[in-house]
């Protein structure tokens, strides 16, 4: 499946180069804007950034040293810009030190991947403003797309292929629960599956979430990880198993943890330490206060898989770090170390090592 990809100046998306959205012949998706911010100013941002909304495709902004303050609206309006240099604080912009090959990276895992990477972007912009609850609806209807999408498809089909069984049932409780005083201690319990997001662990966070929430003796609680890591994401021996895709939508939505962290946000801190991947990062960037262990690396792999985050992963990621960053952190697959992660405000503080 193509994709076709276009550079142009932002005064030349202000005047109208690309007039209206052009369906690739073979994908039907829209092209990929590559949009050269390099000596623009204020008043053309403004009338590019004003094109933008009835383009509908990716569109991706780049300059080669900083971006100035004026140019706000155009990178707003962007889906990512990559810039040499960049304020920490402004999320629509990732910094690297090497713009040329961020954008042709960006590029390269759209071409991989490109119905998820567009339906993630589309996500990203569609829920940005949407409550939690009908974000995470927003998110799941998205997912349960890809579900029957070609890409997700070839994902399973090889792993099928490799004939790997579901995994074994838990030997132990998956999540234990701790109260000192008014506070609640939730630790993820299977540290042999490195405390991936699988059912049986799913379904026990979610129990005790609910504890959590109607007893109102608990004015803090605390969410951590046994072993080597936070949580390793979904469990992918379990991926393909739901019976159908609008009963996979119920059990995310209904059965997950996602409204739920988000409920009690307020009182909520979590400890991070090792891997933490998918839905360890999109569960956990809900709470009110996360901190991060030296050694916490983030990544969200969906897309690479043909979905997108899952697990409430559009929603809390994008309200800490911006949609832009977020989107850059889904499409590439990046690992994002502790400091970037501190930077962005992925997380709040950065601790020692973890309990074992």
């Amino acid at each position: 499946m193509g994709i076709d990809v276009r550079t142009l100046s932002a005064a030349e998306l202000a005047a109208g180069a690309v007039a209206e959205p052009v369906l690739d012949a073979t994908s039907l998706l829209e092209p990929v804007l590559l949009v050269d911010l390099d000596g623009t100013d204020g008043v053309t941002a403004a009338a590019a950034a004003g094109r933008l909304p009835a383009l509908g495709g990716l569109a991706v902004g780049f300059c080669s040293g900083t971006v100035p303050s004026q140019l706000a609206p155009l990178t707003a309006a962007l889906d990512v810009t990559y810039a040499a240099e960049a304020d920490a604080a402004d999320r629509a912009i990732v910094r690297t030190g090497d713009v040329e090959l961020a954008v042709a990276e960006f590029v390269d895992c759209v071409r991989r991947y490109p119905q998820a990477s567009h339906i993630a972007a589309q996500v990203l912009r569609a829920s940005e403003s949407l409550p939690v609850p009908a974000a995470i609806d927003v998110e799941s209807f998205a997912y349960s797309t890809l579900q029957g999408g070609a890409e997700f498809g070839d994902w399973l089909g090889e792993r099928r292929r490799l004939g790997r069984p579901l995994p074994p049932p838990p030997e132990t409780d998956p999540v234990l629960l701790a109260a000192d005083g008014d506070t609640l201690r939730i630790t993820l319990n299977r540290p042999e599956r490195r405390n991936a997001y699988g059912t049986a662990l799913r379904d026990a966070l979610v129990d005790a979430l609910r504890i959590a929430l109607l007893a109102e003796t608990f004015g803090t609680i605390v969410l951590d990880g046994a072993g080597s890591s936070f949580c390793s994401g979904g469990d992918l021996d379990e991926f393909g198993h739901a019976p159908d895709t609008a009963t996979a939508h119920q059990i995310r939505t209904r059965g997950g943890a996602a409204r739920l962290m988000a409920r009690l946000a307020d009182r909520t801190e979590v400890r991070l330490h090792g891997h933490c991947v998918g839905a360890g990062i999109e569960i956990s960037a809900f709470a009110g206060r996360v901190v991060a262990a030296a050694d916490t690396v983030i990544r969200l792999p969906e897309v690479g898989m043909g979905l997108i985050p899952g697990a409430g992963g559009t929603v809390s990621v994008p309200r800490r770090i911006g949609r832009w960053r977020a989107l850059h952190l889904f499409v590439t697959g990046a690992s994002l170390d502790v400091r970037h992660a501190l930077e962005w405000g992925l997380v709040d503080e950065i601790i020692g090592g973890p309990e074992r």
